[in-house]
């Protein structure tokens, strides 16, 4: 075959490529997509393991419960071991449960801006993050991971890194902290087909 008939051939690969480039772009998931996708449940329930790895101690502090996440609502977290403790997370703040209800606790804990990150995350509310993050995303819908580098040096003071995982909704979160210490936080049989409980409702009310 000459060269002239092989001209409109390479072209015609050439272009098929460029195309294919072009598509697989606009097929790459990213950061809009992610929130889109972790934002479309209404209601989320799970269990969860978290371990706090101390330099100081040679096995992890696990402790164990149950969440419930709503949207527009926002977030119980029911641990169940090695203590019993309800908390509720939402835009106004954090409250524990006691004897007589909840009652909110101070907002500028390390504790309390952990939660508010964990509600973040769970929500996919990447905007908020980006406010505090450089977020690098990789992968796809159905298994990507996303890490969060810490931009104000208030944040880079605490955090040296934080990993997320997941697919249809999130799976782990790692906190890598700047003194060596890490905290693994790991959502088991999470489902978005049930809907909040009267119970639940209520708690969220309050």
């Amino acid at each position: 075959m000459s060269r002239l008939n092989l001209l409109p051939l390479a072209r015609a690969a050439l272009s098929g490529l460029v195309l294919l480039g072009f598509s697989s772009l606009a097929q790459a998931f990213d950061l809009q997509q992610l929130s889109e996708q972790l934002a479309k449940p209404e209601v989320i329930h799970g269990s969860f393991i978290q371990e706090k790895h101390l330099r100081a101690l040679p096995q992890p502090l696990t402790s164990k419960g149950t969440f419930v996440l709503a949207k527009n609502h926002g977030l119980l977290w029911l641990l169940k071991t090695p203590l019993q403790q309800d908390y509720r997370i939402t835009g106004q703040g954090i409250a524990r449960r006691d004897a007589n209800g909840w009652q909110m606790l101070p907002g500028k804990s390390a504790g309390a801006e952990q939660n508010r990150l964990f509600l973040a995350v769970l929500q996919g509310d990447s905007s908020g993050l980006q406010r505090d993050f450089e977020l690098t995303l990789a992968g796809d819908a159905q298994d990507w991971k996303l890490t969060l580098t810490p931009r104000s040096l208030l944040l880079k003071q605490v955090f040296t890194q934080i990993n997320i995982d997941g697919g249809a909704l999130v799976q782990r979160i790692e906190l890598l902290e700047t003194q060596g210490d890490s905290t693994l936080l790991q959502m088991r049989d999470s489902t978005s087909s049930q809907p909040l409980s009267a119970a639940e409702q209520h708690d969220f009310a309050q």
